[in-house]
């Protein structure tokens, strides 16, 4: 039985490496959530807010005891908390009476008599999906054989609506190859106001993780629209989802570096690129033509303002002259000394962010010590959901600033990733000086 140290140590390891993983690439993720005990692992998987991405590595590569605390931990947004749809909610539905005579007249035969066919499924996807995913499932209620490889074939020859793919992605349970295929589609295909439901739907059933989606998302210029997903009415992106998405597509956009250039290039040919966004970067940087496949002459298209206020958001922003004077000075320097209570610490950097003397990407460079200035909670105030943030912005360019940290200081070298998650619970510095301590190989203290 372990004392109650090691209990509160075991407490403080999950937290702050359910902080890491937000920045972490997957393999990264994956073998930080392999050197956990097991007590820490029960405690992460049990208490701690999961990025989405970590929720899926632990449900697809864990143990039964990892989706066991998973399945009940209120935290975790997305599959396979009680109550989200998913294929054990859907289960229970029937196909409406009233719909049953509008089938027969399409089918020319009762469904009741004998299962759909695949293409008798398929032609009733395309004709009852091109909504919401509503219809769509209630002809998914009937019985029914489905081929994932004749599914995907037909949906590369003509694209199946969003309403059907989401429906699918949701009662199907259709391998990993199929779901990626569904979620191609071809470049000269009109966009519709539900194209990003069922990417936003995958993610949130734990079919893919955020860099698997920008890996598979085709067109590129669909994943770059995912990137920045304006918030609205319906299914949208979590406010942490949100991050964890920018993170992936700001990752396959790394090779562009900072070069006005290539960006340049890129949104050129972003709008008739018919692959996925991986490969559209490589053929920036490489100077080839970025042509959609099957066109070796098409022109480009001319992006449109979303496509080109996506774009603006994801590149990187030169650094304006530093305004607020005296104040914003005072305020950095606030940044390193706790008040008396966590409430005022909070009233403090919330009134500093309100008045632009502070950003996010601030409070992540100067507030100490480096857990609480990653755990968005210790300086905008715990909430009861993590999309109820009223500082959005905030919290994204907090997100964005420890991504480009940890993405300069640590690399794909996962004993260095380990070594920050272990140090974190007790080091008393900032974020910076402690990523400089591991990479200088130096001694990590409690120490600041």
């Amino acid at each position: 039985m372990s004392t109650a140290v090691e209990d509160r140590g075991s407490r403080r390891l999950a937290w702050c490496v359910a902080h890491v993983l937000r920045h972490a690439p997957d393999h990264i993720a994956l073998d930080l959530l392999g050197r956990l005990d097991r007590p820490t692992r029960k405690y992460l998987c049990r208490d701690e807010w999961l990025p989405a991405s970590a929720v899926t590595l632990l449900l697809r590569h864990g143990t039964e005891a990892d989706r066991h605390f998973i399945a009940r931990n209120p935290r975790v947004v997305g599959r396979p908390l009680p109550g989200l749809p998913g294929p054990a909610r859907y289960a229970r539905r029937r196909t409406p009476p009233e719909l049953l005579p509008v089938l027969r007249a399409e089918l020319g035969r009762d469904p009741a008599l004998a299962p759909l066919t695949g293409g008798e499924l398929i032609g009733l996807m395309r004709r009852h999906g091109m909504r919401r995913p509503r219809a769509a499932l209630d002809v998914l209620c009937l019985p029914y054989a489905l081929d994932p490889a004749e599914l995907a074939a037909e949906h590369a020859r003509q694209p199946l609506p969003a309403g059907a793919v989401e429906a699918l992605l949701l009662v199907a349970e259709l391998p990993g190859e199929a779901v990626r295929a569904l979620l191609a589609t071809p470049a000269a295909v009109r966009d519709g106001r539900s194209r990003h439901r069922p990417a936003v739907r995958a993610v949130r059933m734990g079919r893919l993780t955020h860099e698997e989606l920008v890996a598979c998302v085709a067109p590129a210029r669909h994943t770059l629209l995912l990137g920045h997903l304006p918030p609205g009415p319906g299914l949208r992106w979590t406010l942490p989802e949100q991050a964890g998405m920018r993170t992936a597509v700001t990752r396959a956009l790394t090779p562009l570096g900072d070069d006005p250039r290539l960006w340049s290039e890129l949104l050129r040919h972003a709008p008739a690129f018919a692959g996925p966004l991986p490969e559209l970067v490589a053929a920036v940087v490489d100077g080839g033509a970025a042509r959609p496949r099957g066109a070796a002459d098409a022109a480009p298209a001319e992006p449109d303002e979303a496509l080109v206020r996506a774009v603006r958001h994801l590149a990187p922003a030169a650094a304006g002259p530093a305004t607020g004077g005296v104040e914003r000075e005072l305020a950095l320097a606030s940044l390193a000394v706790p008040m008396e209570t966590v409430q005022e610490d909070i009233r403090w950097v919330r009134d500093c962010l309100d008045r632009s003397l502070l950003t996010g990407a601030d409070v992540v460079r100067h507030k100490l010590p480096a857990c609480w200035a990653l755990d968005e909670d210790h300086w905008l105030g715990e909430v009861d959901h993590p999309d109820r943030h009223d500082h959005p912005q905030a919290v994204l360019a907090a997100r964005a600033e420890a991504d480009r940290l940890f993405a300069l200081a640590l690399g794909e070298d996962p004993e260095a990733w380990w070594r920050v998650a272990r140090a974190l619970p007790d080091f008393a510095g900032t974020l910076p000086h402690l990523l400089l301590r591991v990479t200088d190989g130096g001694s990590v203290s409690t120490r600041s």
